[in-house]
């Protein structure tokens, strides 16, 4: 650093010195204000383009992960629909078991027979409105074989939930195979019936271990949410006792900058003396 010479009035060499350290002491105050203002270390690329960078792809992944958290609630929530109708269907059955088993017995009339038969038709054509009728934004649960959720932020981050196709039909319930007209067809509707609740509670298992896995992986990326919001926020955050500590000492530089200016700028005026 160059030291001018007081005799030389030309150029001030020490006022243009205190001038530019005090621009700087401004400059460096300005930024810590701006920090503590936004609460952030780093508020353009400028200040730490490594940092900003990572910092960047963080945050990014941050919130692709936040939507995937979101996305396994809701593939939760329709799997609790696909639930909540299988359980209906299981109530059903058990309910056309019991009738079944009544007709199985040779005690019953042809007319308690023919109710019998009128209410597992009416049941039958329940499980039928039943399964129709789930859905969860308008996406039929028992028509489609498999459902894709995306579960992660990056592109091979899918989880596929077989709910299966189901009816009537494939349970074996359908009414044209409900005959109960004596004991002996209701005793062999029951193995149908049985074959049925057998299919049902399996499906509801299913369900609840595909439940199950989604919430063991909202767990982890919850996990993975705050790790990265840690590391992002050791990167971008300003640390609020740094910055106002270092606040205080460029306060007393931009005081004693200003003083040393008024001083250099009198300082010429020594060479009067020599006159």
């Amino acid at each position: 650093m160059a030291f001018g010479d007081f005799t030389r009035l030309n150029t001030n060499l020490g006022a243009l010195q205190a001038y530019n350290k005090l621009q700087e002491t401004n400059s460096q105050m300005s930024m810590r204000q701006l920090r503590l203002a936004t609460g952030k270390r780093i508020n353009s690329a400028e200040d730490d383009s490594a940092g900003f960078s990572i910092a960047s792809s963080l945050r990014s992944k941050i919130r692709g992960q936040a939507q995937a958290s979101s996305n396994i609630g809701d593939a939760k929530s329709m799997l609790t629909v696909a639930e909540g109708s299988l359980e209906s269907v299981m109530e059903i059955l058990q309910t056309m078991k019991e009738k079944t088993v009544q007709a199985a017995n040779d005690t019953m009339s042809s007319t308690e027979r023919t109710a019998i038969d009128n209410q597992l038709t009416a049941l039958s054509a329940e499980i039928t409105d039943i399964l129709g009728d789930s859905k969860f934004n308008n996406a039929s649960l028992f028509t489609s074989s498999a459902f894709n959720f995306q579960v992660g932020e990056g592109a091979s981050d899918s989880f596929a939930v077989t709910v299966g196709t189901m009816s009537v039909d494939q349970l074996g319930v359908q009414s044209g195979a409900l005959d109960v007209s004596s004991a002996s067809a209701a005793t062999a509707l029951l193995s149908t019936i049985d074959s049925a609740i057998t299919t049902i509670s399996n499906k509801v298992g299913s369900v609840g271990d595909s439940q199950k896995r989604l919430t063991f992986k909202q767990d982890a990326i919850n996990i993975a949410i705050n790790n990265n919001e840690a590391a992002h926020s050791r990167i971008m955050d300003a640390d609020f006792a740094t910055e106002q500590m270092e606040i205080a000492k460029l306060s007393i530089l931009q005081q004693t900058g200003i003083a040393s200016l008024a001083q250099a700028n009198s300082s010429a005026s020594a060479v009067l003396n020599l006159l």
